[in-house]
């Protein structure tokens, strides 16, 4: 079976560091850890010709599944996105300073693609203590944009926000889910690996 494909995207204006790129990276060692097909790991520039450049001839060579991410830097908690929308925004220009080329991403497309992965994966994150929601709003931007190509792939996809690294390690008191920055992103790149193999296995029994 071909490999899982993990995405992340580099810095944007406003975030220096992505850490989508770092977590992506984490998950890719925590699955190559337990054997089976090394999974294809694959930091996207924030930028709009990243789509057709980098991650269509990705898509194109067939992976078992997709796991994408992606930062919200006003996200508390890990969003779980459920649909992403043939919808972008010409306000918000991205890392190369460009907007997007249309209003609507395909205009033979469907008004949105949802995602079959999302229920299973919102449970495994909560099982491995994790604070995350649901969200059907991927945003119009790189993140949305990314998504609904990758929904269009024949396996399943998902993308997955997370919030921004806090400026502090001191764990937040009452707050479940919460640790040390370095303890809670371990978490993640367990449970996402965790999502990632499960999408595999499902890819074999078809979506």
């Amino acid at each position: 079976m071909n490999p899982v494909l993990v995405t992340g995207f580099g810095p944007f204006p406003g975030m220096p560091r992505n850490p989508s790129a770092a977590l992506a990276r984490a998950i890719g060692a925590a699955l190559r850890l337990r054997g089976g097909p090394a999974p294809r790991i694959l930091v996207l520039r924030t930028a709009y010709a990243s789509i057709p450049g980098t991650l269509l001839p990705a898509l194109a060579e067939r992976p078992a599944a997709v796991l994408m991410l992606g930062v919200a830097s006003r996200a508390k908690r890990i969003r779980v996105e459920t649909r992403a929308r043939n919808r972008a925004s010409r306000l918000y220009p991205d890392a190369s300073g460009r907007t997007a080329a249309r209003l609507d991403l395909d205009p033979d497309g469907p008004a949105s693609r949802r995602s079959s992965a999302a229920a299973q994966a919102l449970a495994t994150l909560r099982r491995h203590g994790l604070d995350a929601r649901p969200s059907n709003d991927a945003g119009r931007y790189l993140c949305n944009a990314s998504y609904y190509a990758a929904l269009a792939a024949d396996c399943p996809a998902l993308f997955v926000h997370i919030p921004p690294v806090p400026r502090t390690a001191r764990p937040l008191r009452g707050v479940s889910g919460q640790g040390s920055g370095k303890a809670k992103r371990s978490r993640q790149a367990a449970a996402l690996a965790e999502i990632a193999r499960a999408m595999r296995v499902r890819a074999r029994h078809g979506r």
